[in-house]
């Protein structure tokens, strides 16, 4: 028997194994109801996010009990799981576990979510995630061109430029066709006919005739010279009616020739209709959202520095910053620059540096390290995991980078720095911003990073080292979690417990069916079953009850679970009532397994008595020193 086979998720949380990408993909997948319950799975920089045919058969709680996983939200009709930097690696496993073959899953099932606005969050998230990367990077590359020729290392005229310049410029320019690509995808509509689509948008000749802004007409109709590149509102509106053309369009025509002639009709149809009214009503939309964003901000930039400051990183967690990226995008087509990017750069920023207030200040050995990563992962962008595995978590720090965030956000705002182009708010997005303000970006992002650690140094986790204290005293006992006759470990009848591949620790032939807790500690984690518990002491020591042996399988039969994940529980109280007769008598193993999962930090001594009665101890961890 596999130890994937005995509970992915549970032994994944304890720690057992270094992280294995499959078994994690395994475990999600499982816990997201199986790959039947999928409609729709994809991923952006540190989310799986998925469109479950039943949120109900999802078990978030498992799911957030896997190492690996930092959290699960429920956002704009999507579910996601928070990974962090191996998201990635991690879809790559579940893709093939569940054949999506490298592509969305996608089913032929009605829309369930009725709110228009999550539907509309939903869309928007799935039509710009797929392509975020490579928009970033082509962002940044243009900005480092700009600061080139503005250090007088490149010249506008050499080869050089023009080469690097159309790397950077080619995505933007044509960002129409992947809009329409992706849109389409969301949408459920021939993808080729919406790049057609687009295509014809960004056409050349096209393109020439309305830069100059000529007249043509179609049909004896005028058509509104209307420049379409770098566009987002035209196209993402014209897929939107074609979305709802081609049905109607399949069926008309008899299978035979659909292939043909439905992309034919679509096209000649949706091209004229969008040059037309969809184009020229999505650009005047896109004009009116330029025009009220550049006249909000220049009421009071640094108010609405603040504003955005501080409650970027709120938007975030309920997955409404998606709203904001095509009116950023729009604010660039239009005005040829956009003003909230720079300020989300303070707001970044500002959870980086609460990460590092948590690690210089912490003395929790797993919040330092996670702390640590996130400074690196929040200075280039990735904020996810130091908000769900860190300040999200603590409160305090939050609270500190909302602040900081918001301070450095009202600087920026008040020097009035642009964004010449599209990317990822970090770090590395500075290029971008170079032109007037860009000082204040340099200030505001390194007030919004100090601040930040500062006020959760101080301030942020008072409570917390205390607790990091605690967790510090170098060795503990374990008293008998149930009355029976002790067993070593090794001598039990399934390999995986015997080798001690879970860890050191201790058995047990039970004579009742109560188990308790052998140590002051928190409930780390509870299998719905009810045959096993996960406990991590006070101090420390993982802790794992497992019992029986293949009692999974009994599906919860015989067992009563007293307590929930994350409670505290003290020497002697009630964990877990079960049968350990009926157990036997339906030919299962009812041997009660004590285990330390992270033995390996541990010198661990077992009792010599053979009899284990309450209050006796089992086992003596002292932390070991290398």
């Amino acid at each position: 028997m596999s130890l994937l086979e005995l509970d992915p998720g549970f032994y994944l949380k304890l720690g057992v194994n270094k992280m294995d990408y499959e078994k994690l993909a395994a475990a999600i997948l499982k816990d997201v109801g199986g790959k039947e319950n999928i409609n729709t799975a994809w991923h952006c920089a540190t989310r799986l996010r998925f469109k479950l045919k039943d949120e109900h058969q999802a078990d978030t709680a498992a799911l957030e009990e896997l190492t690996g996983v930092i959290t699960v939200v429920k956002s704009a009709g999507q579910y996601q799981v928070v990974i962090g930097n191996a998201v990635a690696n991690v879809f790559e496993a579940l893709a093939r576990l569940a054949g999506l073959e490298n592509e969305d899953r996608q089913k032929e099932v009605k829309e369930t979510d009725k709110n228009i606005v999550n539907r509309f969050i939903g869309f928007i998230s799935g039509t710009f995630t797929p392509f975020l990367g490579a928009l970033a990077g082509a962002g940044i590359l243009k900005g480092l061109l700009a600061l080139f020729v503005a250090l007088k290392w490149l010249n506008t005229t050499s080869g050089t430029y023009e080469i690097l310049y159309a790397a950077g410029d080619g995505l933007f320019n044509f960002l129409p066709i992947f809009l329409a690509f992706t849109a389409a995808k969301r949408l459920k509509v021939n993808q080729f006919v919406a790049v057609a689509l687009a295509s014809a948008l960004v056409y050349p000749t096209l393109v020439t005739i309305a830069s100059k802004s000529q007249t043509i007409a179609f049909l004896g109709i005028p058509v509104i010279p209307t420049t379409y590149t770098s566009s987002v509102i035209p196209i993402l509106l014209a897929v939107w009616v074609l979305s709802y053309i081609e049905p109607v369009l399949d069926r008309i025509f008899p299978e035979a020739v659909r292939n043909i002639f439905t992309p034919l009709f679509s096209l000649a149809i949706m091209v004229p209709l969008t040059m037309l009214v969809v184009g020229p009503l999505g650009s005047s939309i896109g004009n009116v959202l330029a025009t009220a964003i550049s006249a909000i901000y220049n009421f009071a930039p640094p108010l609405a520095g603040a504003l955005m400051g501080a409650f970027w990183q709120v938007f975030v967690i309920f997955g409404v910053h998606w709203t904001f990226v095509p009116v950023m995008m729009n604010n660039i087509a239009k005005m040829g620059y956009d003003p909230l990017l720079p300020i989300l750069s303070a707001a970044v920023l500002s959870q980086a540096g609460a990460a590092l207030g948590i690690f210089l200040k912490t003395k929790d050995q797993k919040q330092k390290a996670l702390a640590g990563s996130g400074v690196v992962t929040g200075i280039f962008g990735i904020t996810e995991p130091i908000i769900y595995g860190l300040t999200l978590k603590l409160k305090r720090p939050f609270i500190c980078a909302v602040i900081a965030g918001g301070v450095g956000g009202a600087i920026i705002g008040g020097f009035q720095a642009k964004a010449s182009s599209f990317t990822l708010p970090s770090l590395l997005a500075l290029p971008t911003y170079i032109g007037k303000g860009f000082s204040g970006v340099v200030i505001g992002i390194g007030v919004a990073f100090l601040l930040g650690a500062l006020l959760t140094y101080f301030f942020g986790l008072r409570g917390v080292s205390q607790q990091a204290e605690t967790n510090s005293k170098e060795s503990e006992q374990l008293i008998a979690p149930v009355a029976g006759t002790i067993l070593p470990l090794t001598s039990v009848a399934d390999e995986v417990f015997a080798s001690e591949a879970m860890g050191k620790g201790i058995a047990i032939k039970p004579d009742d069916g109560h188990v308790t807790s052998p140590v002051a500690g928190t409930v780390s984690a509870v299998y719905p079953t009810g045959h096993a518990i996960g406990l991590i002491s006070d101090q420390g020591a993982e802790i794992l009850i497992h019992i029986g042996i293949d009692t999974v399988k009994l599906n919860g039969k015989y067992f009563e679970t007293k307590v929930k994940k994350d409670q505290h529980v003290n020497p002697g109280d009630e964990l877990v009532t079960f049968a350990p007769d009926k157990i036997a008598e339906a030919g299962y193993d009812n041997t009660v397994m004590l285990i330390i999962t992270n033995s390996k930090q541990y010198t661990v001594a077992t009792t010599a008595e053979t009899l284990a009665q309450d209050n006796n101890w089992l086992l003596k961890l002292q932390l070991a020193h290398n």
